[in-house]
């Protein structure tokens, strides 16, 4: 994997440095080009040093396309702000530039109806931060993702074609695990500082890029040859603790995410027609966007601790990823996946052996009936001699059916809650179901068809789901070792999201699900307020 930071800083100062110099080349990505003998095409980073007032030494950087047949390789495409290479971080002024211009370009702006939700210029003091707090070879990952981010929109909006299909094919694919991050923990460290109004920008572009990067995998030959992606690790997630609150927030675009069933278990755009290509094409670009959010306390007593957790908010909501469509075919835009199963698990560390017990508090619930019974009785007398009399009974059966169904149980000693979508005409379970029909030769209707509408709806009007303390409130409980007093615990906590996609408003058999699986650790102070 290519390491543009520590070339970046270790640029030489100004006495090796001479003014008369060629600019310093880094060489991005480079490739032969076919039928055309040595020709050869890059993408190219430049430096080039140059002297400001009071004889203060700056570098400028640029990016640079050779070998493509519309570009003109003496004009850089894109040019940095200047770097006071004799400040204590000389390359603060380039960092700040590309975060910026990645938000700025953001595809999917959280809309919002407050007239005062622009959103600020980010500030240098948390950037500043994290660059000294990391360690070289952390924050090096992170500008990596920075940096074949920002470069993205460079070649797929402001170079021409070529330029773009060179991007996906040559640099994107073999660092394709850059834009994961998984192993960095700057990029966790920068969305808890920048807030989350900035970091669902940042992470929508990610979602972004990973969406068109699998489209084009999946319908590209030269790409498909590519190292098999990883689309286990595409799902970005972290966790945190703060103020009595777990939190785990989880990102993975819907195409990432492994696909349990669908209706047809092909190539995402097989030999369908136009119009079902649309709709393939509109579901490729989602991104599910999950906030777990559990309630904690801590209480201590003699001889034991109990730590108590509940659900306070879980919040999932399928972000479409893109920029405005035509007013043409805008209901296959509209279609999107929808939450049909949610399981999210907390507890200790497996192999803890300082917990004495778990304790759930729910009971597993069976679902109400009530029959309702009507007898019917006449009778008429003709003569006092022969007599007759008529009677008829009539009973009916009548159930109370919700949409979602909560269960409580245990894996070991992590507690786990579990939610099921169900159909509230049928009764199925619709994250297993494989077709409309049930595969009982049923005619297909069923209550999700226009689930964004009505007083019944199952999800908000922009297509989220929203579980609350008052929906899911009861806790649960672990009662530990008094000797654990004084330390702070590493407790797991994680997730699994199952989405499916039912037709809403359009004429369609195809449906599918999803499912992704995040998982994290989280703090657990064991200390006594004084």
């Amino acid at each position: 994997m290519m390491d543009i930071w520590s070339w970046i800083c270790e640029l030489p100062n100004s006495e090796e440095w001479a003014e008369s110099d060629s600019p310093l080349i880094f060489t991005l990505a480079s490739a032969k080009v076919r039928n055309q003998g040595d020709s050869t095409r890059s993408i190219q980073l430049r430096a080039e040093r140059t002297s400001g007032s009071n004889l203060e030494v700056l570098v400028t950087f640029n990016i640079c396309f050779e070998g493509f047949q519309a570009s003109n390789a003496q004009k850089p495409l894109w040019v940095s702000d200047t770097c006071p290479l004799l400040s204590e971080q000389p390359f603060l002024p380039l960092v700040l530039q590309l975060l910026q211009e990645i938000i700025n370009r953001s595809p999917s702006v959280p809309d919002s109806t407050c007239p005062r939700s622009q959103l600020q210029r980010l500030k240098p003091e948390p950037i500043s931060w994290i660059m000294e707090s990391h360690s070289p070879d952390s924050f090096s990952r992170f500008f990596n993702l920075v940096f074949l981010t920002r470069l993205f929109w460079l070649c797929a909006c402001d170079a021409p074609s070529e330029v773009g299909s060179f991007y996906f094919q040559s640099l994107l694919g073999p660092n394709i695990e850059a834009l994961t991050c998984k192993e960095a923990p700057v990029l966790r460290t920068f969305l808890v500082s920048v807030g989350v109004d900035t970091e669902l920008c940042f992470m929508r572009t990610l979602g972004y890029i990973l969406a068109k990067w699998i489209i084009l995998r999946e319908v590209s030959v030269g790409l498909q040859t590519l190292t098999p992606l990883p689309r286990q690790h595409l799902g970005i997630s972290y966790a945190t603790e703060a103020h009595g609150f777990w939190t785990l927030k989880g990102y993975a675009p819907v195409n990432a995410m492994k696909l349990t069933h669908s209706s047809n278990q092909k190539s995402i755009f097989p030999a369908i027609g136009a119009k079902e290509s649309l709709l393939r094409y509109a579901l490729a670009h989602q991104q599910l966007e999950a906030v777990i959010q559990l309630e904690y306390s801590v209480g201590f007593y003699d001889g034991y601790i109990q730590v108590n957790a509940c659900v306070d908010n879980l919040r999932f909501h399928v972000a479409k990823l893109g920029f405005r469509k035509k007013e043409d075919d805008m209901d296959y835009f509209e279609e999107r996946h929808f939450p049909s199963r949610i399981r999210v698990w907390v507890g200790p560390e497996v192999g803890s052996t300082y917990v004495y017990g778990l304790s759930l508090g729910r009971s597993t619930n069976n679902g109400e009936r009530e029959i309702e019974t009507q007898r019917i009785v006449k009778g008429s007398i003709r003569n006092q001699k022969n007599p007759q009399v008529k009677a008829r009974s009539r009973v009916s059966l009548r159930n109370k059916m919700k949409n979602w169904r909560w269960d409580q149980d245990a894996e070991g000693n992590a507690a786990v809650f579990d939610a099921v979508l169900c159909d509230n005409v049928t009764g199925h379970e619709i994250a297993t179901c494989k077709s409309l029909n049930y595969g009982n030769g049923g005619n297909g209707d069923n209550s999700l068809q226009n689930r964004y509408y009505g007083v019944n709806r199952p999800f908000t009007k922009t297509g989220g789901l929203v579980f609350a303390g008052d929906d899911y409130g009861e806790r649960v409980a672990w009662r530990l070792s008094r000797e654990m007093e004084g330390s702070v615990l590493k407790w797991r906590i994680g997730g699994e999201v199952w989405l499916s996609y039912w037709p809403n408003n359009v004429g369609t058999s195809y449906i599918e699900t999803r499912c992704v699986e995040w998982c994290d650790e989280v703090d657990l102070p064991l200390i006594t307020a004084k």
